[in-house]
């Protein structure tokens, strides 16, 4: 395991970079969480750290990265980016924007309506096999998706 960046945010955990073993497992961040772990709230660092040290993988998609950049003050770049790069990259492939849109479908038929960026993290969660770690569990009702809830503090 690399050792965490200093910046604005504090010590910030990395994530090895490799696909996850037999007794691993991947782990998709929601970008409440990586918000929390820059901004140092909740533990969450404690908590990937943790994770990490169990030989577990985090990964992000571009959801979270166009989230995080959407709000992020220039001061912040430089450990904002190291912190993201240093998780895996889970790509959304045509098949998972597909499923996106067919889970933001369905359950809008249901009368819940959900943000595209979350049943674009299910997706990506389900379709790469990842467990989805989020302190919004009520945004993501699929029942096929594996979740890692966190409480909001």
């Amino acid at each position: 395991m690399k050792d965490g960046t200093e910046g604005s945010a504090g010590k910030v955990p990395q994530s090895p970079k490799g696909a996850a073993g037999a007794d691993m497992a991947a782990y998709l961040l929601d970008t409440s969480v990586i918000i929390d772990v820059l901004n140092a709230r909740n533990d969450r660092a404690s908590l990937l750290e943790t994770l990490l040290n169990q030989g577990h993988v985090l990964a992000c998609c571009a959801v979270n990265i166009s989230e995080v950049y959407a709000g992020l003050r220039p001061k912040e770049e430089r450990s904002t980016r190291a912190f993201l790069e240093s998780l895996e990259y889970l790509d959304i492939t045509w098949d998972i924007a597909r499923h996106a849109g067919l889970l933001k479908r369905e359950h809008g038929r249901k009368g819940l309506t959900l943000a595209l960026t979350d049943c674009t993290l299910a997706a990506v969660a389900l379709g790469h096999g990842c467990t989805l770690i989020t302190d919004n569990a009520k945004d993501f009702p699929m029942k096929e998706l594996a979740l890692h809830p966190l409480q909001q503090h």
